[in-house]
């Protein structure tokens, strides 16, 4: 996703009616728009002290290649970003990652999976991720099912398998990062993996990998078993 920081600084009501966001997509198509233009779409109104257009500009300094999903936290250190504006933005850039990669996106590789959850190696709590595979292994769903720290409690096959089930997903794999940075695996990584294994094996979903990830890189079970059999 690339983002485009160029656009007039005039407030709304100094732009021309035909160009104004909301007409200029009505009547040029999307495409036609800048970001920031669309974003002033999203947000609807400016603040009390900024016009919407301005509001945009800010939010669009704080995304960068490294960092393409701001964070809810950072949005609302924005003046004039309350909840509300923040949570329409979020869902706005989560909704169109997931309709512009997950029919596309292939999983083959374990680097394949730490490409997709890779925005939530810097969270400050653990994140389970679940991703749902057909039989061609191409992405169906990604979804997050747990926040907090990984157990057999809150890590429960019933929670991972419910909506595979659901997708007539063929396979799965899941990730979850470590906010400490390490890659150290905890006597709970294994078990909840184990689990899931032997879950799967019972549905006919099978589980591909678990990927433990952080900013500085992952670990593999599949790649790292594949190594001690060598």
């Amino acid at each position: 996703m690339t983002y485009n920081h160029k656009a007039t600084t005039l407030k709304i009501t100094e732009i021309e009616h035909c160009d104004r966001p909301r007409e200029k997509l009505r009547d040029k198509g999307a495409l036609a728009l800048c970001d920031e233009e669309l974003l002033a779409i999203l947000l609807g109104s400016g603040s009390a002290t900024q016009d919407v257009l301005s509001l945009s500009k800010a939010i669009l300094n704080q995304l960068t290649p490294d960092s393409p999903i701001p964070k809810f936290e950072t949005l609302c250190k924005i003046s004039g970003i309350g909840p509300a504006k923040a949570s329409v933005i979020l869902s706005a850039i989560e909704f169109g990652r997931r309709r512009t990669q997950e029919s596309s996106i292939k999983i083959l590789t374990p680097k394949d999976i730490y490409g997709i959850v890779m925005p939530y190696a810097n969270h400050k709590q653990e994140h389970f991720i679940v991703i749902s595979l057909n039989g061609a292994q191409e992405v169906i769903a990604i979804r997050v099912i747990s926040v907090g720290l990984v157990n057999q409690t809150q890590v429960h096959p019933r929670e991972v398998f419910a909506d595979p089930l659901t997708d007539r997903a063929s396979s799965i794999v899941v990730a979850h990062n470590h906010p400490s940075g390490s890659l150290a695996l905890s006597p709970e990584d294994h078990a909840v993996t184990q689990k899931l294994i032997d879950a799967g094996k019972i549905l006919g979903i099978p589980l591909l990998d678990h990927i433990i990830f952080s900013s500085k890189g992952f670990y593999s079970f599949t790649e790292e078993k594949f190594k001690n059999n060598v």
